[in-house]
């Protein structure tokens, strides 16, 4: 996925792609949003499986993990694009955001907005026909953001998790 970085909300935020001194801030702000207790790894596995993860999507030319900037260079939202072809709906490329955060302090001020927007405007200019997401069922706010920018409630998601690996 060809990704270039872009200013938001007139150059008071940066949007580029996550680095690997990123991971740690990154995991910082997904845990501060948690709903539930998967987001945080095993005792004792420290960033290691975030370190995994982030090396697979940094690896993958199909994912882009942004990591949006203040003016101050500190993180201040995330989220992570990832190209999907598909043979439902006509044979479209679906762009799947997922993992979208906006730091508390900076929430209600037009970034998760503008975030949304710019990740929609990158997709379809690599080639999406769809954009969808999924939002855990305990984060109200964000689905009445997302109601807000037009997305629809249209399915109903499962997951299942594997025991833990010996």
């Amino acid at each position: 996925m060809e990704i270039l970085p872009a200013a938001l909300l007139n150059g008071s935020f940066h949007v580029r792609r996550a680095e690997p001194d990123d991971v740690a801030p990154i995991v910082a702000l997904l845990q501060a949003d948690a709903p539930g207790s998967r987001e945080t790894p095993p005792d004792g596995q420290g960033l290691e499986p975030y370190q995994r993860a982030f090396d697979a999507i940094a690896a993958d030319p199909a994912n882009f993990l942004a990591a949006v900037e203040d003016a101050t260079g500190q993180l201040a939202g995330t989220l992570q694009l990832t190209l999907i072809p598909c043979l439902a709906v006509g044979g479209a490329t679906r762009l799947q955001i997922e993992a979208v955060h906006v730091r508390a302090d900076l929430r209600s001020n037009g970034l998760g907005t503008a975030m949304m927007d710019w990740a929609a405007a990158e997709g379809r200019r690599n080639g999406a026909e769809l954009v969808q997401l999924t939002s855990n069922a305990k984060r109200d706010s964000a689905h009445r953001f997302y109601q807000r920018l037009g997305f629809e409630a249209s399915h109903i998601g499962f997951k299942r998790y594997y025991p833990p690996l010996p």
